[in-house]
Formats: structure tokens, sequence, C-alpha cells
């Protein structure tokens, strides 16, 4: 199982349209609000035959009112 982090900026006035759409990515299990450059954080998990790359390019960032994504993979759960 692989773990990743997508931080997502939305055009204008689309972040609850955006998060609404997100959740119902299979693989997503959490969706938050964040201040700073990005408006929402998911959580994914992906199997481990899954490519990142094509998982963040064809289910998240076709995903409407997105701008921006930034990805970062995590190694290691602590708790």
């Amino acid at each position: 199982m692989q773990t990743i982090f997508v931080q997502l900026k939305c055009e204008l006035g689309q972040v609850y349209e955006v998060a609404d759409s997100a959740v119902e990515v299979e693989q997503v299990s959490e969706v938050h609000s964040t201040s700073g450059k990005y408006d929402l954080m998911i959580k994914c998990y992906l199997g481990d035959d899954e490519d990142i790359g094509h998982f963040v390019t064809e289910s998240i960032q076709k995903l409407p009112g997105i701008k921006d994504t930034f990805t970062m993979v995590a190694f290691k759960a602590f708790a």
C-alpha cells in the first residue's frame, strides 16, 4: 500500500465543489481544507502496483476546478 498526500489549489470560489468531487475518488481517504498556498489537502491510499503519476494526473488533476497540485509521497506512518 502506498500513501500519498496531494495539496490542491482551486479556482476562485471552487473549494467546496472540488472537495465534494475529491471525496468521490475511491483512493481518497480524507479531504482537509488548509491555509496557505494550497486550499485543500487529500490523503490517498494506492495499491502497490498503482502508478502515482498516472493516478494524480488522471484521477485528481482532471477534477473540475483544480488549478494546481503538489504531491508528497509518505514513507512511514508513526502512529
